[in-house]
């Protein structure tokens, strides 16, 4: 059973961000093509992207990962457009074994969709380590400084908040 908290979905395009990660293969390449993949979802737009990002992983150790934040408009619902991202992924060769944290091709997380908050099976909105990961706050910021993310507050308070971590824009 899925709650949705806060404000409920309104006719018209939505806001969304997602985050984008790999650390597989050619990184750059993957993150760039999965950007113009989002672009190609059915009434869906990509309406601004952030720079790449190199970062070192969270888990076990692994190759550096490769990060970005886009901000697209669309007129799916949340877990439609989480289908699309996942047939995404896996266009990309991303297996999902259950691993948490370990190397991935492709990772795309739905980070926000406009100002809800939902619980479901498949889907937490905003993402549930939003507020702790650099590697998503920092691109997102990039795009929407102004941003006040539900439950959490300003971004660029989130952002200061947290502790430095390196990160390399590419």
């Amino acid at each position: 059973m899925s709650a949705v908290v806060a404000a409920e979905r309104v006719p018209g395009p939505v806001r969304a961000y997602v985050g984008l990660g790999s650390n597989l293969v050619d990184p750059p390449g993957i993150v760039r093509a999965a950007m113009r993949a989002i672009d190609r979802i059915p009434s869906t737009r990509v309406v601004s992207r952030s720079r790449l990002y190199r970062n070192a992983p969270l888990g076990p150790p692994q190759p550096d990962y490769v990060n970005a934040v886009v901000a697209l408009d669309t007129m799916l619902d949340p877990e439609p457009l989480l289908d699309a991202l996942q047939a995404i992924e896996r266009a990309q060769g991303r297996i999902r074994d259950g691993e948490r944290w370990g190397p991935r091709t492709l990772d795309l997380d739905m980070l926000l969709y406009g100002s809800i908050e939902l619980r479901s099976a498949r889907l937490t909105l905003p993402h549930p380590g939003i507020a702790s990961r650099r590697f998503v706050l920092q691109p997102m910021h990039e795009l929407a400084p102004e941003l006040d993310i539900p439950g959490i507050g300003a971004i660029a308070d989130a952002l200061a908040a947290l502790p430095d971590s390196p990160m390399v824009a590419l």
